[in-house]
This record gives structure tokens, sequence and C-alpha cells, in this order.
């Protein structure tokens, strides 16, 4: 079964578990849009990884691991991080990650240029990371973006990087910004061809012709639904399209081929940067950084909390066109007396199951609370539904009734093994 996980709020749902749960049964793992802007934090056998480029299923021996074509590739970057994986003894090598040769690269001066335009504007920044991935995307929508099948040619690649370093500089001129030293740009990203340059291939037939012959893929996807630059809260969302659709186009795999679609959301709802965020809560966000919980894995910032949201859900799992949701972090709310959902927005005098499209609109919704009753009780040892508390039980149910989506796994904990299926 070729099964795609999407996170379904906006990113950090604990995606990276969840597909490294999943990931034993794949033969391929594939990543298929975003950058370096995004982080899977992964715990497996007692060890922390922080991935940020290279898929999930790395953490695996005798699987595929695939950078598709919808990714925007910082490459010192990705060779920092291979590097990293090595010296905690993970095995990388041509036959287990494969790098697309029509996905887009990063340069150090889209990260300038990223910087420059979020400074200018002022009181209305998006809160990009500054990882230089809008200015990637653009490049790619404007048709002058270079792609790592440039890397395969040294000559090549010194000639196109020369002429992009020149207009880029330009830009930030304009920008107010002074020119970055094309030395810079040109030693790091040579020196980092030299390293990726034996794992770029054409995957696209490599995973067409392995699903037809019989082999499982796995799909990540990066951030989360609600950042996806078509559905998400525009413009403060990404520069990729996050939900099920952007696999497709950032894979090659078409949609006929994927047999299942896994949302992942977190009990309660977070948010890193800026955008309209109705169920935030002070109190839930203090308690849960209190508890030295919710820190972004790329950044280090703590991230916006509140409760479950509902209309964001219904909404996510509409679009996505999810079989199922697999819950995380339940336990996060071990310690609360009473829980939160929101059912709907009031705008005015209009109910809305649904987000709004305008931020304004967004902006001015009140969430609409059921309450329940908490648990109160440590569930992190729990291993079967059947010794999760009644008020747990009952939570989760509701909650699938709520998003009008079926919450098939939770998440109790941050190892492989706190993974509990949920009957149905």
């Amino acid at each position: 079964m070729n099964t795609l996980v999407i996170g379904s709020q906006w990113g950090d749902e604990g995606k990276g578990k969840v597909i490294d749960f999943l990931t034993e049964t794949a033969d391929f793992v594939v990543r298929s849009q975003g950058g370096s802007n995004a982080g899977h934090t992964v715990i497996a056998n007692g060890k922390k990884y922080v991935l940020h480029l290279v898929p999930s299923g790395i953490l695996w021996q005798g699987k595929v691991n695939v950078i598709g074509n919808g990714v925007v590739i910082n490459p010192t970057s990705l060779v920092e991080e291979m590097q990293y994986l090595r010296d905690l003894g993970v095995s990388i090598t041509p036959d287990n990650l494969l790098i697309s040769d029509r996905a887009h690269v990063v340069l150090p001066i889209h990260k300038e240029i990223d910087a420059a335009q979020e400074e200018a504007l002022g009181d209305q920044k998006i809160g990009t990371t500054k990882q230089g991935i809008g200015p990637t995307y653009a490049d790619k929508a404007r048709r002058i973006g270079i792609r790592m099948a440039d890397f395969v040619d040294p000559v090549r690649l010194r000639q196109v990087l020369e002429a992009r370093i020149k207009t880029a500089n330009e830009e930030l001129v304009r920008l107010g910004w002074p020119a970055a030293d094309p030395r810079v740009t040109l030693d790091a990203v040579m020196a980092a061809a030299d390293v990726l340059r034996p794992h770029i291939c054409n995957t696209i037939p490599v995973l067409n012709k392995g699903i037809s012959a019989g082999k499982t893929v796995l799909f990540e996807g990066a951030q989360g639904a609600m950042l996806d630059i078509d559905f998400g809260t525009y413009p403060f969302v990404t520069s990729s399209n996050t939900s099920a659709g952007g696999c497709c186009t950032g894979s090659g795999v078409p949609p006929t081929r994927i047999d299942k679609i896994i949302g992942v959301c977190k009990a309660y709802t977070t948010r890193v940067g800026a955008g309209p965020f109705a169920t935030e809560d002070s109190e839930i966000a203090d308690y849960l950084h209190g508890l030295g919980r919710e820190f972004g894995a790329t950044t280090g910032r703590p991230r916006r909390c509140g409760w479950a949201d509902g209309v964001v859900l219904r909404y996510s799992s509409m679009f996505n066109g999810f079989n199922e949701m697999s819950m995380t972090n339940l336990d996060g709310l071990d310690e609360m007396s009473t829980i939160k959902i929101c059912t709907a927005y009031r705008l005015g005098d209009e109910v809305l199951e649904y987000p709004p499209a305008l931020i304004e609109d967004w902006e001015q919704c009140e969430p609409i609370y059921e309450e329940l009753p908490g648990w109160q009780q440590d569930i992190t040892q729990c291993t079967t539904w059947e010794q999760l508390p009644a008020n747990c039980q009952a939570y989760v149910k509701r909650f699938g009734e709520i998003i009008g989506c079926p919450v098939g796994s939770v998440g109790v904990g941050p190892d492989r093994e706190q993974t509990i299926q949920v009957p149905h």
C-alpha cells in the first residue's frame, strides 16, 4: 500500500514519528516539497534525530530515500545534514539516498534575498525562517532557477551560478541590501556539488517502475496543510503545496498510485510565525512550554499554542482527502482538568464551519468551544487502547466526530513504540 502522510495543521504535528513508524513496511520513502525550513524530529532506539531534507527512512536499513523534484535543496545544508547523520552512525550511500535532477537549488544569496524581503515588510512580516525557500520557489516560477541537473557538469554549474548570482545581487541592491560576495556562493555550492553528484538521478522512473514491480512507497509531507500556498492562511503560508496534491506534482507519482492518505495532528494546535490562529490560548501555551514542549526543531523558537481547532481540521480533512487521522502528543494534555475543542467560528452574526479566505475575517473569528473532562493521569505507559482512561478515549472519539475523519492512532510519547491503534 502506497501511503501519503500529511501534516493537517500548521506543521510540527509529529509527522516524523508517524512516518518512522510506517517506514518498516515501505521500500521507498519520498520527500516531495519544501526545503530545509522544515524539520522532522524522530526519536528511535533511544536517539534523537533532527532531519531537514533527508527523508526519515534513512534511519532504517534497506530503504531507498528520495528527495523529489518538488523539493528546493540547499546543497550546503544537505551535505551538512548527511555528515551529521553519518556521525550518528547512519549509513548514507548513492543507493539509499537519491536526489531528483529536477529539484531546484537554494543558493546562499537566496537566504539574503529572503531576509531582505522580510525586513522590507515591516509590521507585516510573514514569519519566514529566512532559509531562502520563497525566493527559490519564485525563481522556479520565473523560470530562472538552478536545478540539481546543473550539478552534473561542473563547467555548466559554474556558468549558471555566475549568471544567477549577478542578477540576484541586483535584486539585493534594489532592496537596499549590500551585494553578496560571489565567491562565497561559488565556493560553497561547487564544493557541495562534488559530494552530491553521485546521488543525483531521474527519480521519476525509479519510483514508478518500483511501484509497477510491487514496491511500496511512503510519501512524507513537510510542514502542514494550513501552510499550503493555495489552501492555507494566505499570505502567512509557505511557498509550496503542502497538501496531498503537492505530493504528486513534487514526486512524479500520479494520484492513481496512492492508496491511503493519513493526516497527522496534535491533540491540541500549534503554529510558528505570524498569521491567524483562532484557538490560540496563553493558558495552554504556558503549560506546554513549562513542560519543555513546543519549541521549533529548526529555529528553537517557542511555538504558539492553542486548543484543538475542529474548523481547521475539518477543512484540512476535506481538501486532502484523509482516510484517517493520526493524533500525536495526546499525553501533552495529561494534567488538564478540562479540555476544549473548537467546533465552529463565530464571525459577526455568522457561524462558520470552515475558515474564511480573507485574513482580516479570520482574525475577527471567535472560537465556539465544546468542553470535555480531562483524565488527569499519566498515559505514557499505556500500550493498548483499553488501557487509556475512559475520558481520554472519549476525547479521541469526539475529536474524530467533530472533524469528520476517524482517528486511527494516538501517540502517548515520543518514542516509536508509544503509538496506540484506535479500534473502529
